[in-house]
């Protein structure tokens, strides 16, 4: 496997009030044809995330065609678990609604940030989407007591919601949380069972964040891609398969993406979306800060 690098899709610039920095987390959405609706928070002059979205063809991807205005999801209410950020995770289309998976930032603990995940559902043209709670649909547990509670992929299989979010195990330090990627099931993809599956566990000295699972089946092979960290250090991707979706076995030499030696992404890649395109597959990846220097594609 090895993926070409295609270059840089947004280039955060100050367009907007809610976009000055960061293009993170890209979570890709057809509308029609070759015409896809990339969500992705940016930040604002404080540092907060908000959602918002560029419209792009695949088949010329360097040419933004829209870019929105205002986010399509804002702050949370003061005192809320996302009332200092929202940045989109997945988004899922079931029963003719856009049900969009995010995360809150909440500073309101002595750990950097609370990041637990929330629901926002859309039912018009996709502009405007309406939390289905104020309080998240994933929150800690005395299983899961920690603040990172974050949704990565969300897969439909014969009526069961297949998901696979990240769970912290520690803090480490007030900066630094250890978190790998668990596994959850839901009959209607609000209410969540989660038995503590780990299905990516953590494999190299030091690691202290597996992160960010981005799956696709094929021939009966689950297939995920995912970032990961040493210490305090930038995340770089790794890939693992699975044959129930389970339990995966981490194969991180066979990623076929790195760093490149200068630009955007020569510091970091993480948050990877893989999704097929006409025989093949793209993935939409984050690069330097976490995004502070947008987001790109690869295909394969």
């Amino acid at each position: 496997m090895r993926w070409k690098k295609r270059g840089l899709i947004f280039d955060p610039k100050g367009q907007y009030p809610w976009v000055i920095t960061h293009g993170m987390l890209p979570v890709a959405d057809k509308i029609n044809d070759d015409l896809f609706r990339i969500y992705f928070s940016g930040r604002d002059e404080f540092n907060r995330s908000r959602i918002g979205y560029i419209e792009i063809n695949f088949d010329e991807p360097d040419k933004i065609l829209y870019l929105s205005e205002h986010p399509v999801l804002d702050l949370g209410k003061l005192g809320c678990f996302d009332d200092n950020g929202v940045t989109p995770t997945w988004i899922i289309t079931y029963e003719g609604k856009k049900y969009l998976y995010y995360f809150g930032w909440n500073k309101g603990s002595t750990v950097r940030a609370a990041e637990v995940s929330g629901l926002a559902i859309r039912e018009d043209d996709g502009k405007t989407f309406i939390r289905y709670s104020a309080a998240p649909i994933i929150d800690r547990t005395n299983a899961e007591p920690y603040t990172v509670l974050v949704i990565s992929c969300i897969l439909i299989e014969n009526g069961i919601w297949r998901m696979w979010y990240d769970s912290a195990d520690k803090w480490i330090n007030n900066d630094l949380p250890k978190y790998n990627i668990k596994y959850a099931e839901s009959t209607d993809g609000i209410f969540w069972k989660r038995a503590g599956i780990v299905s990516v566990d953590y494999m190299y000295p030091g690691e202290s964040r597996v992160s960010r699972a981005s799956i696709i089946k094929e021939s009966g092979l689950y297939k995920m891609w995912y970032c990961y960290a040493i210490g305090a250090g930038g995340y770089k991707m790794g890939y693992a398969e699975s044959k129930d979706g389970f339990r995966f076995c981490r194969m991180d030499d066979k990623v076929g993406i790195g760093l490149s030696e200068k630009g955007w992404d020569s510091e970091m890649i993480c948050y990877p979306y893989v999704f097929d395109y006409k025989g093949g597959k793209i993935m939409l990846y984050c690069g330097n800060g976490y995004g502070k220097t947008g987001f790109g594609y690869a295909t394969f």
